[in-house]
């Protein structure tokens, strides 16, 4: 049984799960009751928003608490600079661990970790090139290879596991997990889509999730009696591409499962220039195939719901060995999946489906149990974890650094003060092919996103024309008002609240707010004295080492 009084947290991401794919969030025909018993358990926030809907940039902003323009991680494979405080910092400084099992997609800054001498193989230089965790095991899942080499050089967790369970070749995350058999017993390969509805061939349990809730599992039994508190992040792969799944989870669900595209041929007619760059892109034009789509939808659907019966088996093991009495448990996503929505594939840009994510909060304490199986509608980011963790901890939110706000109160059932009345996204699209045939600089490729709960407003660098969508009118966002002459007061309203966000104090980092009101004057009684005419108007003994016979002259 865990030690009495020690509070723990499971922090669980899953790659790419749009909100609206789980049957507590509205889904009609995939049930999802494991992670419905969760959210009956604690608070289901509907408004949550990630501050980008690219990987990277997104888990750098969960991972630090702050926003993309803050932490400058603004793509996948853009390094975290070092010297940026994350997650793990933070709570370490409280006497807590912080783990990670699978995913970050973060990468090292090998040039800073070089200047100041930081070595990749000591304790410190470890947690700098791993984002602040200390490894578990770690795994990003794209084991990709292809003529100019490998998309990942990290060694594979995953694949040494298939490899010691008798997989062979030496990158079977590929040829067993995420491809199939064709009909003459070749290998179909999970990237084609017209692969999708083939079952993986792999046997059920090597596949991704299960392999993954195991390393969980280990975990948890090895931290079981912990004499510290601990943050454990189990970043799980899927439902991420390639998207193949298993038997039996690769045709439980077929057309008559499918909801239909949320997409209106008006939105094509004289569209953004920047909305009608991805739509033209080649994973924009190959969703708005209705074959491609019909596959991917069974297999993503698939994948779901492998995850689900995986947290079935975790949650039956925490509340076995009595740590769902002790240890908070969010299950969210860092980002979502157009899936043919608004002719997009993959999240490119600001509609609901890329950028607003499931987030399931579970607080085993008492102070929760008059907020349990309750709905929050506030608005709320990916940052405000790191902020909730560090208030559930120890109950101080290092605010100089943490941009986001703690969710405790929400999950307390209360009400907390001034909460925030817009939330904001960030899009770095420099690395994009679209930048060039847009024409614009890699300085000036980058968008961003103000929503509250009227407006959805979206700015583009150089000149191209804003989007603005009603959010009371069209929930589905389909009617882009941006350039429409009747909406400018909200086009203005939208620069406004980028504006007021532009100006907040977002790098005063190294005092915190408390030390800054404590130093306040502190230098006139240490000898700075300014704006005194003489003696007289000198307060109290500022001037006492000031005064008197000087020592003798040389």
């Amino acid at each position: 049984m865990p030690e009495t009084g020690r509070k723990n947290i499971l922090f669980l991401m899953f790659d790419q799960l749009r909100f609206d794919y789980l049957s507590c969030y509205g889904h009609p025909h995939l049930h999802t009751p494991n992670l419905d018993w969760l959210a009956s358990q604690g608070v289901r926030f509907t408004n949550c928003y990630v501050q980008s809907p690219i990987c990277g940039a997104s888990r750098m902003s969960f991972y630090t608490g702050r926003y993309v323009s803050s932490h400058g991680a603004a793509w996948n494979g853009f390094p975290l600079r070092v010297g940026e405080m994350t997650l793990g910092d933070h709570l370490r400084a409280i006497g807590a661990d912080a783990y990670l099992i699978g995913k970050t997609h973060m990468r090292a800054d090998a040039r800073g970790m070089a200047r100041l001498g930081l070595a990749p193989d000591s304790i410190i230089g470890a947690r700098v090139a791993e984002c602040g965790f200390d490894i578990y095991t770690r795994d990003d899942g794209l084991w990709g290879q292809g003529p100019d080499g490998a998309y990942d050089e990290l060694p594979s967790a995953y694949n040494r596991y298939l490899q010691n369970r008798g997989y062979g070749g030496d990158n079977p995350w590929h040829d067993f997990a995420n491809a199939g058999l064709d009909e003459e017993g070749d290998m179909a390969s999970g990237w084609l889509y017209a692969n999708s509805h083939l079952p993986a061939n792999i046997r059920e349990e090597d596949s991704e999730t299960p392999w993954l809730t195991r390393e969980t599992l280990k975990f948890l039994k090895q931290h079981e009696d912990s004499a510290r508190p601990w943050m454990c992040h189990v970043s799980y792969i899927k439902p991420h591409w390639p998207y193949i799944v298993p038997a039996p989870y690769h045709n439980m669900y077929g057309k008559d499962c499918f909801v239909p595209p949320v997409r209106h041929p008006s939105e094509l007619e004289d569209p953004n220039p920047v909305y009608a760059a991805f739509t033209q892109n080649a994973i924009g034009k190959a969703f708005q195939d209705e074959d491609v789509r019909n596959n991917v939808l069974g297999a993503y659907m698939g994948l779901i719901k492998q995850i689900d019966d995986q947290m079935g088996v975790l949650f039956e093991y925490l509340k076995t060995s009595g740590q769902m009495e002790n240890t908070m448990i969010v299950v969210t996503s860092d980002h979502g999946d157009y899936l043919g929505d608004h002719w997009l594939g993959e999240k490119d840009l600001f509609h609901d489906p890329s950028v607003k994510v499931p987030l399931i909060i579970y607080d085993p304490g008492p102070q929760a149990d008059n907020s349990r199986a309750t709905v929050c509608d506030a608005l709320t980011e990916s940052i405000d974890l790191a902020a909730t963790f560090m208030d559930f901890l120890s109950g101080d939110v290092p605010d100089e650094w943490l941009e986001g706000r703690s969710l405790l109160p929400f999950i307390h059932g209360q009400n907390p003060k001034e909460w925030r009345d817009y939330v904001v996204s960030e899009y770095d699209y420099s690395m994009s092919p679209l930048a060039g045939k847009l024409g614009v600089s890699p300085k000036d490729a980058r968008l961003f996103m103000i929503a509250n709960e009227k407006w959805k407003f979206m700015h583009a660098e150089s000149g191209i024309p804003p989007m603005l969508f009603d959010r009371e009118t069209d929930p589905d966002e389909l009617v882009d008002l941006g350039r429409h002459p009747d909406y400018q007061a909200a086009v203005q309203s939208g620069y406004e609240m980028l504006h007021h966000w532009a100006l907040r104090c977002g790098q005063r980092t190294t005092l915190t707010t408390d030390e800054i009101i404590a130093n306040r004057g502190k230098s006139r009684r240490k000898g700075i004295i300014l704006g005194v005419r003489d003696e007289k108007q000198a307060e109290g003994d500022i001037l006492v080492r000031y005064q008197g016979k000087p020592p003798p002259r040389p």
